[in-house]
């Protein structure tokens, strides 16, 4: 079943990803300004959590889905040095992004390749991947179950998706504030920095909208993956799910 990624409701798939299109096509070369001001910095120590988490081997084929302008890609490759990775996202502009980085050094020396890639249909092989990385991807996909199905099909047996995305902080205070901020602060910054106050009414509806952790965990275990685990980071703001393909 596809839904509207701002509402949980169910809806048409092309409501959501055309919308996503919009919104990260046009704040694309903003969009990492955004991160580093409106998370206070903290986006690094989630993205420093997430590689803690993450089973790479520098034998390892990955795979960054939702890749954006390359945060978890080029985090990658500085601190796993993995064989290689493919980094993938539905918008081409945040893509171009990212291969200003690639100009820039950020790389690290590993081979990575872009392409545009819707993940609800991977166009890749059964079993081509090692691991599957994720961060604020699934958020936006209007059909996660077979986003995670196709992720599922192209791990290797024993592969692991790890997933960085927003979460609910269990704490009943803590979580008021969260909402606060997202309601309020988080299209104030959009519309400071990008001019662009609507895009980011829709992002903070989004993050309220989506499942919990044990929620995000049920999506993924329906989709075939065992032995999964999270993290929480900053009272639950964000959490890192770690999930196995079965050997």
């Amino acid at each position: 079943m596809s839904i509207d990624t701002a509402t949980g409701l169910e809806a048409p798939a092309e409501l959501s990803s055309e919308r996503v299109k919009d919104i990260f096509s046009s704040i694309a070369r903003k969009y990492e300004r955004f991160n580093a001001i409106s998370s206070f910095g903290a986006y690094k120590l989630w993205l420093a959590g997430m590689m803690r988490q993450a089973p790479i081997a520098e034998h390892h084929d990955v795979l960054d889905i939702a890749g954006g302008t390359g945060d978890v890609t080029f985090t990658v490759a500085r601190t796993k040095h993995p064989a290689h990775i493919q980094c993938t996202d539905l918008v081409p502009e945040m893509l171009d992004v990212a291969r200003m980085h690639i100009d820039e050094g950020d790389g690290a020396g590993v081979p990575i390749d872009f392409q545009v890639v819707d993940a609800q249909n991977i166009p890749y092989a059964d079993g081509s991947y090692n691991v599957i990385t994720m961060a604020y991807g699934i958020r936006n996909m209007p059909d996660r179950p077979r986003a995670l199905a196709e992720m599922f099909r192209v791990l290797r047996p024993g592969g692991s998706l790890v997933c960085l995305e927003f979460s609910t902080p269990p704490n009943r205070a803590w979580r008021a504030l969260y909402h606060f901020y997202l309601r309020h602060l988080i299209p104030f910054w959009g519309g400071l920095i990008t001019g662009d106050n609507e895009s980011f009414v829709y992002l903070a509806k989004s993050i309220r909208a989506f499942p919990d952790q044990e929620g995000l965990a049920d999506l993924m275990h329906e989709a075939g993956f065992t032995d999964v685990t999270w993290k929480n980071y900053t009272g639950g703001i964000a959490a890192v799910h770690v999930a196995r393909k079965p050997a």
